[in-house]
């Protein structure tokens, strides 16, 4: 059956759960569930990671693999506290595991997830003993993964790559929310790695860790009211998201500040040289956005209002933190 809540339902369950609604985050005991430890935490504090690297983008402007690959390495063991890379991704993934990568093509190449980006993620889960073919890299159809430069793979030996194409589930209700959502989150993965590419946002302000699953469910044209609020909450925190989402891998190589979702102004994109790494997809977004508002304060354009309301909206519901004084940001 779907899952069929309002909001008094969810305040409620969270309260007999033992959820603090304005004060914890889920992602920990998310993972302690799947398995048997918590994410490294500072204090109580969601961990994010910032990797910068100026070899990551070469002379001709193009992506290099190896210093992706360099990054990501940094960045998950610095995430998890361990001392080598592998270690890292163990503690985060388990062999038995089928991992959905959720990437964003919805608007061409230089608009989003960079594919040297999904290899050196998909690399890391065969690392930590995932087979290949239990990793599915997907979005929300055919022609957008192939127009971002994907080869489709539904069938043969290794990683999948696929699309959703109109193959939705059944129907799930929270909240504000009520859509259908992709059966590969529903049915087809146990752990789940969001990839989206940092960029600003017409409507919500920025797209990033939480936005990218308007490309998860059926009918998102439905919410893009008030910025996003509270849909953006509320999609997050139905349960094939929340409870498998394991880590959130930003691609903050080449951000976009203003005109998107869309390249319309390729002069909008800037070198920010950076991934973003961490298990809390709410701090996730909120230091994304600081990283778009310091870039559009350097260029002179308005400050972004929107994200505040709808990242203080998925706190509440308990998916991470979007309180600065509970986030640990690690530059690296």
């Amino acid at each position: 059956m779907g899952e069929k809540y309002s909001r008094r339902d969810f305040l409620r369950q969270a309260a007999i759960t033992g959820v603090a609604i304005a004060g914890t985050t889920g992602v920990g005991s998310t993972l302690a569930a799947a398995l048997g430890e918590k994410p490294a935490t500072i204090s109580g504090k969601s961990r994010v990671v910032s990797v910068t690297n100026k070899d990551v983008i070469n002379l001709n402007g193009g992506i290099e693999p190896g210093a992706v690959k360099k990054m990501l390495g940094q960045g998950i063991a610095r995430l998890a506290g361990t001392k080598s890379e592998s270690d890292g991704w163990k503690k985060y993934f388990k062999p038995s595991d089928v991992v959905g990568v959720k990437i964003n093509c919805l608007f061409g190449k230089g608009a989003s997830t960079h594919p040297e980006v999904v290899d050196a993620v998909v690399a890391g889960l065969i690392s930590a003993g995932v087979k290949p073919g239990n990793i599915i890299v997907w979005d929300r159809s055919t022609g957008d993964l192939v127009k971002c430069g994907y080869t489709i793979n539904t069938d043969g030996a290794g990683p999948k790559y696929c699309a959703n194409d109109g193959e939705w589930g059944e129907e799930y209700e929270l909240g504000s929310f009520k859509g259908k959502l992709t059966t590969i989150l529903t049915d087809k993965i146990t752990a789940l790695v969001n990839i989206p590419i940092l960029k600003n946002h017409g409507i919500a302000g920025i797209t990033c860790a939480l936005k990218n699953h308007y490309g998860s469910f059926h009918n998102p044209g439905q919410y893009h009211g008030d910025g996003c609020n509270p849909y953006l909450a509320d999609i997050n925190a139905l349960a094939p998201i929340k409870d498998k989402t394991r880590l959130v891998v930003v691609d903050a190589i080449r951000p976009l500040a203003d005109g998107g979702p869309q390249l319309k102004n390729a002069k909008m994109l800037w070198d920010y040289h950076s991934l973003l790494v961490s298990a809390d997809p709410v701090a996730t977004d909120y230091i994304g956005w600081q990283i778009i508002e310091k870039r559009r304060e350097e260029l002179g354009l308005e400050p972004l209002t929107q994200p505040a309301k709808w990242l203080a909206a998925a706190t509440a519901r308990g998916i991470g933190f979007s309180d600065p004084e509970k986030i640990e940001l690690i530059k690296i």
